[in-house]
């Protein structure tokens, strides 16, 4: 056992059970660093936060908020690991739920963002919600407009996929379209998260996702678990 803030390897037993670091003075709860790590290890093997409060015996709220601290410190990381000097290339992705792709009423749902490649990695930005503007083009009728260019993108990205099957882009997006498929009801305002634990889970291996996560999180602890 080592001082989660100091690494130091001596401490004091305290009546409640917690620790008490002999170098820094911090205080802290073995069982509780425990949990966290199992926790870190769920999120890194694409378990659900429901499933995985069933496995540690927690509440799915606790999980959830976890789960959800975890991917806001992802997409930080991802933001300052992005080098756009050595963007190779990007191109546009246009997503919307497989459910919805049979109506062109719902094609203001859509999530449009850019997936950049860089040193041998994947970057994305999210672009404009279109969702606020749905209301007045339904009213105007622009629905038919905006519905043939999106047909004419999906296509072009259809397209892209069968002269770059090897392209890391490509990759990406196949990746991505399998993996937000297990997430149900996603919040519109929550959707870049989503996109960014993706683009994690792309970019690094399961190791390595562990020891970025735990680093990121000794940086900034969390206060969710008791």
């Amino acid at each position: 056992m080592i001082c989660p803030v100091c690494n130091n390897k001596t401490f004091y037993n305290l009546k409640d059970g917690r620790k008490k670091c002999k170098k820094c003075g911090t205080r802290f709860s073995p069982k509780k660093i425990e949990t966290e790590k199992k926790l870190i290890e769920c999120f890194c093997d694409d378990i659900s936060a429901f499933e995985c409060s069933k496995r540690l015996s927690l509440s799915y709220v606790k999980a959830k908020t976890f789960y959800d601290k975890i991917r806001k410190e992802i997409a930080l990381f991802l933001e300052k690991s992005f080098d756009q000097k050595r963007v190779l290339e990007y191109d546009e992705y246009i997503y919307l739920e497989k459910s919805k792709r049979g109506n062109k009423r719902n094609i203001f749902d859509a999530f449009s963002f850019l997936t950049f490649e860089y040193d041998d990695k994947i970057y994305n930005v999210l672009l404009e919600d279109l969702s606020r503007f749905k209301t007045q083009f339904l009213i105007d009728g622009a629905e038919d407009a905006y519905y043939k260019e999106f047909s004419k993108n999906m296509m072009f990205n259809k397209i892209s996929k069968l002269q770059k099957k090897d392209n890391l882009i490509v990759k990406f997006w196949d990746f991505f379209e399998s993996s937000i498929t297990k997430y149900k009801g996603i919040k519109r305002e929550n959707f870049f998260y989503y996109l960014k634990e993706c683009e994690f889970k792309f970019n690094y291996s399961k190791k390595e996702q562990i020891r970025i996560v735990i680093k990121l999180l000794k940086q900034h602890p969390t206060q969710t678990l008791r």
